[in-house]
């Protein structure tokens, strides 16, 4: 049974899981007037140890609430992982790969100002 959370609720739970992962960072922008598929989207980095888990961390904690993983990609290279909850779709990145696709280009018209309980210094290795 899917949990009804509203997307404050939703967003501040993808992103204290990011946070609980120590990823880098971490942005989020409302794409409610940008597309019909989803309200919005988390852009957070990590180094190839740390994006399959910062997304498991999100993925666990999610089912915790009750909500649904609706997709799960990446995960196999770890270079860019997706997870799709339906309302906030997270993308976590190696900081070379994020740089290159540029995700807050596209998305990053109406940026959500986040309140983060970490430092978020972007630098950190490939490794």
């Amino acid at each position: 049974m899917k949990t009804l959370m509203n997307i404050e609720d939703q967003l501040r739970l993808v992103v204290d899981a990011l946070e609980e992962g120590r990823a880098k960072d971490i942005k989020a922008f409302n794409t409610s007037k940008l597309t019909g598929l989803f309200d919005r989207v988390v852009i957070a980095s990590g180094n190839a140890r740390q994006t399959k888990a910062l997304a498991d961390n999100v993925i666990d904690a999610a089912k915790k609430a009750g909500l649904h993983v609706l997709a799960y990609e990446g995960a196999d290279t770890g270079e860019w992982v997706l997870v799709d909850l339906g309302d906030v779709v997270i993308h976590t990145m190696q900081p070379a790969i994020r740089d290159y696709y540029n995700l807050e280009e596209i998305w990053g018209e109406y940026p959500i100002e986040l309140d983060l309980k970490v430092d978020q210094m972007p630098q950190l290795s490939d490794d």
